[in-house]
């Protein structure tokens, strides 16, 4: 039994390492910084929810040792985004541009908050001018006291 929890245990640990970027650290911290900066606004294509720094399966490690080269060889933030941009799609952008491919994406807060405010205001409207239920005048099917036949 303990075996077990061993192997689980450890299987565990091998999941929290494979996240671990294990590249070595630029020696000039502003390099590192970037180098960060770049990976968290890099999507993983494969896991489609996290983004390459925080990814654990193959591709996004070999993103970032493509980055890391991409900035070994001088290339600027935005020519290293192109580059993947260009390899990858859209897609692979945190933060896609505006084109005719992307317009809905923009644009869809934008439409839902226009379209829950819509909503909001018919059913404010509707629910004023309904009666209110406190009105005196109101027969509500309860008999009145003299109605009962009671003397």
């Amino acid at each position: 039994m303990k075996r077990w929890v061993a192997v689980f245990l450890l299987a565990g640990w091998m999941q929290l390492a494979g996240a671990i970027d294990t590249g070595p650290a630029f020696a000039d911290p502003a390099q590192q910084d970037r180098y960060e900066r770049i990976i968290h606004d890099l999507r993983c294509v494969q896991c489609r929810g996290q983004s390459i720094a925080d990814s654990n399966v193959g591709l996004a490690a070999d993103l970032r040792r493509q980055v890391r080269e991409l900035m070994a060889a001088g290339k600027s933030d935005v020519e290293i985004m192109q580059y993947m941009r260009d390899r990858y799609g859209d897609y692979v952008l945190y933060n896609p541009p505006l084109n005719s491919s992307t317009w809905l994406l923009w644009a869809a807060p934008l439409i839902l908050v226009g379209a829950g405010a819509v909503v909001a205001v018919i059913v404010i409207r509707r629910k004023s001018k309904l009666p209110e239920d406190g009105d005196a005048g109101e027969d509500h099917g309860v008999p009145a006291a003299s109605d009962t036949g009671a003397p």
